[in-house]
């Protein structure tokens, strides 16, 4: 069962740093977009991205406190698997923090329903110059990046050890 748990852990982490992988990889080439042309290509992630964020990022922190409270605290991989779930939070905090105001202001005009409007309405920012906005939401993700790629290695010198 724990061999099981940590693969799928693994996995989900694994999503979860491959979503924030490609908005920051995506950055440069979108830094090139004007104002009407980022806004539309914005509008494009929130679907798939929205849930890849519940069952990879959310998932991902599940399964691993489900392994902690299996892993013995005095196991040398106790302490990876913890890393790996601290820097999910933070990725995570980041993402409640840093950008999901700057989606919730991109959103405001659109027409949304349901969960979708619930999820988009929480934690709104003020308008600002929409480069600010952009460099905002892009660097946020290349910490989120950061912080999900030392996520994941950390998860797999948990199953290595």
């Amino acid at each position: 069962m724990v061999t099981i748990l940590s693969v799928t852990a693994l996995l989900l982490v694994a999503v979860t740093m491959g979503l924030s992988l490609a908005h920051a990889l995506e950055f440069p080439g979108k830094l090139r977009l004007d104002e009407p042309t980022y806004r539309a290509v914005q509008a494009i992630y929130y679907p798939g991205f929205t849930i890849g964020g519940l069952v990879g990022e959310f998932g991902g922190m599940v399964a691993l406190v489900a392994l902690l409270i299996l892993t013995p605290t005095n196991a040398e991989r106790f302490w990876w698997i913890a890393a790996a779930l601290g820097l999910l939070v933070v990725g995570h905090a980041v993402y409640w923090v840093v950008t999901h105001p700057v989606n919730n202001a991109w959103l405001k005009d659109a027409n949304l329903s349901g969960m979708s409007r619930i999820f988009f309405g929480l934690f709104s920012a003020p308008d600002a110059d929409w480069r600010h906005m952009r460099n905002v939401w892009e660097y946020s993700h290349v910490a989120r990046a950061c912080l999900h790629t030392l996520g994941l290695l950390s998860m797999t010198f948990a199953l290595i050890r």
